[in-house]
């Protein structure tokens, strides 16, 4: 069963879109990791696209966070949610929050989280990635993390476990100074991970920003991928 997987489109529908039409025809689900929202100027439009494209999506915190801009510090963050429920129906806004923090799906044999399996909002960099191994069960060929926009996959097998952990990396706000969309395709029978990039208009996303006004700097800081 091949996946493409995905994560933290932060509301860049041109990154999104890119995303999609780069991935095979022949895959059999589609997942999201969390982080529909923020930063971007599309909020609306991406809530639309997973909900038609995804078979499984979790919570990421900025989905969770939209009705409390203010818990974040960061300006650019904070502009992005304050921007969220002004484009959003109510019923966009419910099934947001609606949303599962982390989810086992297929069989047990993928495991999907926005960041830590067990720490709400924690950071898992790629040096992590064996001690996350360990929330993964017995049937568990996948363990799928978001939230760090950095893209890394670490198999299991190098380290006496089963399976592999995979961050798929950012589609909308990529911060690995790589500035392509970045998602995975994932097999569960093998299992394998494929690590993909694809390329989308970021001056598109900066004119976006200045039109609703949204900070700049959000927009210009694709270009470096950081």
């Amino acid at each position: 069963m091949r996946i493409g997987l995905i994560s933290d489109i932060h509301a860049n529908l041109p990154a999104l879109e890119a995303v999609l039409e780069s991935m095979p025809d022949d895959l059999d689900a589609l997942v999201c990791a969390g982080d529909i929202v923020g930063y971007s100027a599309w909020p609306a439009a991406c809530v639309d696209r997973i909900r038609e494209t995804c078979d499984v999506v979790v919570q990421g915190n900025h989905d969770r966070d939209v009705r409390n801009p203010e818990s974040y510090a960061n300006e650019m963050a904070r502009a992005g949610l304050k921007y969220v429920p002004t484009r959003l129906t109510n019923e966009q806004l419910s099934w947001l929050a609606e949303l599962p923090p982390s989810t086992h799906a297929f069989d047990d044999r993928l495991f999907v989280v926005h960041s830590h399996p067990e720490y709400v909002d924690q950071y898992v960099s790629k040096g992590m990635f064996t001690s996350v191994g360990t929330y993964m069960g017995e049937s568990t060929q996948i363990l799928a993390l978001g939230h760090t926009h950095k893209q890394a996959a670490v198999n299991m097998a190098k380290f006496t476990r089963h399976g592999w952990v995979v961050n798929p990396g950012s589609v909308g706000q990529p911060r690995d100074r790589n500035s392509t969309a970045a998602y995975a395709i994932v097999d569960l029978e093998i299992p394998t991970v494929e690590l993909h990039r694809a390329e989308y208009p970021i001056a598109e996303v900066k004119q976006a920003h200045n039109d609703v006004g949204l900070p700049l700097k959000s927009a210009k800081r694709l270009e470096k991928g950081e």
